[in-house]
């Protein structure tokens, strides 16, 4: 038996022993068949549940003709009197016949309705009355099935709209939550935006002053060149001897920088279908991280391959794959070339 049906009986107003016994009675099929039943058998008496005790039991026939044999004269004296004394006492005062709460006027058969309406109502004022709790007509079960019907629709709308309200809430919170990623992974994108920027700026001046030291090293090269072998040109109207003094009088020529330490280094690998992918690595990653890269993203034809660079020119070998980036000299940025591996 659910109990949640005899709670939801009990809140219509039913009592708890009359709602067990409906729900009983029709095969604890729910509410509704056990409230018809209910309604269609109002004026039936529920027999109490528990057991009569012992001493209250129906002694049997024999044993009674037997004490009935054996009563003396003394016995049937006070059971005469007490008979009087009940006669008496039912004819000064009349049966009680229902129960009736004082503070509303209903009427009620059973301690259990009595309680019940109490709990529900709050009225603690209670007498017997000699008002026999009429039967319902059939209007009046129609009208009470009628307010039964009504108040669980009215308990369904409610729970409907409690659905509604939640299942709102819940995308009110998906929606919100979904906002919140899309603005952090805005915010990320725009930040990693920011880094690439950053770092193609440095190694445009990077490449910028590496190749204003090439220059500035091709022109003292050829003025020392000039120097050593007199090249001056006639036009100019030095003497030899002049174009050498003039060249041991140049400033010695500048000596280059130490390279700097890069964290990072970005490749730009060339694939052999003429496609590029373009990736950052750590300048102390071993060249096989490359590798293993070019392996997962390329999209050329498959098969065997090896790394290459034109400028200065190198196919690596297998040794140079455990050796880290900066030590090939692929950092700040170089350009890696994957060809078709030799048979």
């Amino acid at each position: 038996m659910s109990s949640q049906d005899v709670n939801t009986l009990i809140e219509m107003g039913f009592a708890r022993n009359r709602a067990e016994r409906a729900l009983e009675i029709t095969g604890n099929q729910g509410v509704e068949p056990a409230m018809e039943w209910l309604l269609a058998h109002m004026d039936e008496e529920i027999p109490d549940a528990l057991v009569s005790s012992p001493t209250n039991a129906t002694p049997p026939e024999s044993a009674r003709k037997d004490e009935e044999g054996d009563v003396n004269l003394e016995t049937k004296t006070s059971d005469d009197e007490g008979k009087k004394t009940d006669d008496e006492s039912s004819t000064s005062a009349p049966a009680a016949k229902s129960l009736k709460c004082n503070d509303c006027g209903r009427l009620f058969k059973t301690q259990l309705e009595i309680e019940f309406h109490a709990a529900k109502s709050g009225h603690s004022n209670f007498s017997e009355s000699t008002e026999e709790k009429k039967p319902l007509t059939e209007e009046e079960k129609r009208e009470q099935l009628r307010k039964l019907e009504e108040k669980m629709r009215q308990k369904r709308v409610e729970r409907e709209e409690s659905e509604k309200r939640e299942a709102l809430e819940r995308e009110k919170n998906r929606i919100r939550s979904g906002k919140e990623m899309t603005a952090a992974k805005k915010k990320l994108e725009e930040d990693e935006m920011k880094k690439l920027v950053e770092q193609r700026k440095r190694e445009k001046m990077e490449e910028k002053l590496a190749r204003q030291r090439v220059k500035a090293q091709i022109e003292q090269d050829k003025i020392a060149r000039r120097a050593k072998f007199g090249m001056a040109s006639p036009s100019e109207g030095t003497e030899p001897s002049e174009t050498v003094v003039s060249a041991t009088t140049q400033p010695p020529p500048a000596v280059s920088q130490p390279s700097k330490d890069y964290a990072q280094t970005r490749l730009q690998i060339r694939l052999t279908n003429g496609q590029a992918l373009t990736q950052t690595f750590g300048s102390k990653e071993q060249l096989s991280a490359v590798r293993l890269y070019v392996e997962m993203n390329r999209t050329d034809e498959a098969g065997p391959f090896s790394l290459m660079t034109n400028f200065p020119k190198k196919i690596f070998t297998e040794d140079d794959y455990e050796k880290p980036l900066d030590l090939l000299g692929l950092v700040p940025s170089a350009v890696v070339i994957v060809s078709r591996a030799q048979s």
